[in-house]
């Protein structure tokens, strides 16, 4: 009886020890919203933003820029005056986070910006990696 090869050994192996959903130790967070009116209600803004570890402010003033319309923060929701559907809104957040949350060169969400004379700088934790970001104006 022939012996398998190394890498079908070797594929077997990994089969048992990889679980499936866990090899991602990030996931994006889900933005729970609804349209009230002509209002768009964001509620769990500020849970969003502590998870990614950045100033609400600095989302809130992102996200509207983004929507085009004014924005403001009640007790941990942001309210929008426009309706913006949840799609839209879940995309708005993933462009977020590829902008100003992962490291640029190890993908790693483990940053924080810094502020640099007048230069936004996002300093990765996890490879040591700096690079400056966009002004929100």
């Amino acid at each position: 009886m022939p012996l398998p090869s190394y890498e079908k050994m070797l594929e077997e192996a990994y089969a048992k020890i990889k679980t499936p959903g866990k090899d991602k130790r990030f996931e994006i967070p889900e933005a729970e919203s609804f349209i009230q009116g002509n209002l768009t209600v964001i509620k769990n803004f500020s849970h969003i933003a502590d998870y990614l570890r950045r100033d609400v402010k600095h989302m809130l003033k992102y996200f509207t820029r983004e929507l085009a319309a004014p924005g403001s923060l009640e007790g941990g929701k942001a309210i929008f005056q426009t309706r913006v559907s949840q799609k839209t809104i879940q995309q708005k957040l993933e462009d977020y986070i590829n902008e100003f949350v992962l490291c640029k060169e190890c993908k790693r969400p483990d940053t924080k910006l810094i502020k640099e004379g007048r230069i936004v700088v996002m300093k990765c934790e996890a490879c040591g990696a700096k690079c400056p970001v966009k002004q929100l104006k």
